[in-house]
């Protein structure tokens, strides 16, 4: 058991997005919780739910400290345990005591408590405790001070993860990343690492004129091998501060990989660069919805149709229940105004979905066209144009340099009812 500065607890919000933006993914460890009351189980098991917890594996009982004890008798003692105790400090302090002597010593505790005393924090930091809480806590207060014990502050610290997924295929989602990705390096020269994962169809080395021999295939199919230097290998420079993760783009083999299989190559390239933009196909699987929960940001990319609203919103309202504490996806409409198409407006898609886009990209097939066919950007082929100009703003919202307006109170219309009658 070692020690941390005491801090005092409680009282935040649980749903506060902000209050765990900056906290990054703990690592893979076992926890077990051992509860007294409801309020106090409730919240570590909505921590346990956070996407930043996904690497644990958590288990909570009932019972508390004499729980504890029992259970500890005959089994081994985890990475962490969390005490929940309404006992007075010197029962408390006898009990953790005893608890001791079943700990192995690289076993990390942390006493939920319910007496707010200066003198019994200072016993119990003597004693080798991790952390005093005092009730009641929540599942930010939980997930902060795991995050304090077991991430090193003086490692480096994790590029900010932005996950770009359509509604639909063929809505323009790539494109729209690459873009933004090639905004983001060139407004405020910063690295950027684009990683195209549709391995069999992906487009990233054409938009960037680009034929790199080796890129995401060897990452995926060797996750031992990656670290930073074997990824710095695999990477294609396309510009002064973007680089690139290619897909092969290939059909001499078949990419179905596990949940986890590109976890390794993730947590290398934000390592590796303050911004790593992720192009993910339209696909549902289960690496596909992996990344998605653990991304830093999710922008989902439409076009003004019905498919892609009812698409959308099923994607939207499954991220929210996938990433409770954190901010609703971001809605890019793409393809806006085309010749002939009937169309829902702007106000009509929205609504349904709770959320306003974040920007409402005009059809002009001659612009993309045009940069798409030279292998160029379209604020290269044109950095007069007011597309340019979103794409510039959509990168300053996405690194935290500009602001979203606020929504309008608005009914969610007779739009929604014809989605329900499709059904």
């Amino acid at each position: 058991m070692s020690n941390l500065a005491y801090e005092d607890h409680g009282g935040e919000d649980d749903g506060d997005a902000a209050a765990l933006r900056s906290v990054r993914p703990v690592p893979r460890i076992s926890i077990q919780s051992f509860c007294e009351t409801e309020a106090v189980a409730s919240a570590v098991e909505r921590a346990g739910q956070d996407r930043r917890m996904l690497k644990t594996h958590l288990k909570v009982h009932m019972g508390g400290l004499s729980t504890a004890l029992e259970f500890y008798q005959t089994a081994p003692t985890p990475n962490l345990i969390i005490l929940e105790s309404r006992n007075e400090p010197k029962d408390l302090m006898g009990s953790l005591q005893q608890l001791s002597e079943y700990c192995d010593p690289a076993t990390k505790v942390i006493v939920v408590g319910h007496y707010n005393d200066v003198g019994l924090y200072r016993d119990l930091m003597r004693a080798g405790i991790s952390e005093y809480m005092v009730a009641p806590v929540t599942m930010t207060d939980i997930i902060n001070v795991i995050a304090g014990i077991f991430i090193d502050p003086e490692a480096a610290p994790m590029g900010n993860s932005i996950a770009f997924v359509g509604a639909k295929g063929g809505v323009g989602s790539s494109t729209i990343a690459h873009n933004i990705a090639w905004s983001i390096s060139t407004l405020f020269k910063s690295e950027v690492v684009v990683a195209d994962l549709d391995l069999a169809f992906g487009t990233a080395n054409i938009n960037f004129d680009q034929d790199p021999p080796q890129g995401m295939a060897e990452a995926v199919f060797a996750p031992d091998r990656v670290d930073e230097v074997y990824l710095d290998r695999l990477l294609t420079q396309c510009a002064e501060h973007l680089s690139l993760l290619a897909a092969p783009s290939t059909l001499d083999r078949t990419y179905d990989f596990d949940s986890d299989a590109f976890s390794q190559i993730i947590d290398t390239a934000q390592r590796s660069a303050p911004v790593l933009i992720l192009d993910l196909p339209h696909v549902w699987t289960g690496w596909a919805r992996q990344i998605l929960t653990r991304a830093d940001e999710v922008v989902i990319t439409a076009t003004p149709e019905l498919a892609n609203l009812r698409n959308a919103k099923t994607m939207i309202d499954m991220l929210k229940k996938l990433r409770p504490n954190d901010a609703p996806p971001k809605l890019i409409l793409n393809q806006v105004g085309m010749p002939k198409r009937p169309e829902i407006s702007p106000k009509e898609f929205a609504d349904p979905l709770g959320i306003d886009p974040l920007a409402v990209i005009p059809f002009d097939p001659q612009l993309f066209g045009k940069a798409g066919n030279s292998g160029r950007m379209i604020g290269e082929t044109d950095a007069k144009s007011p597309i340019t100009q979103q794409l510039s703003e959509i990168a300053r919202i996405l690194t935290g340099r500009g602001e979203i307006k606020a929504r309008k109170s608005r009914s969610f219309g007779g739009l929604l009812g014809r989605l329900k009658r499709k059904k």
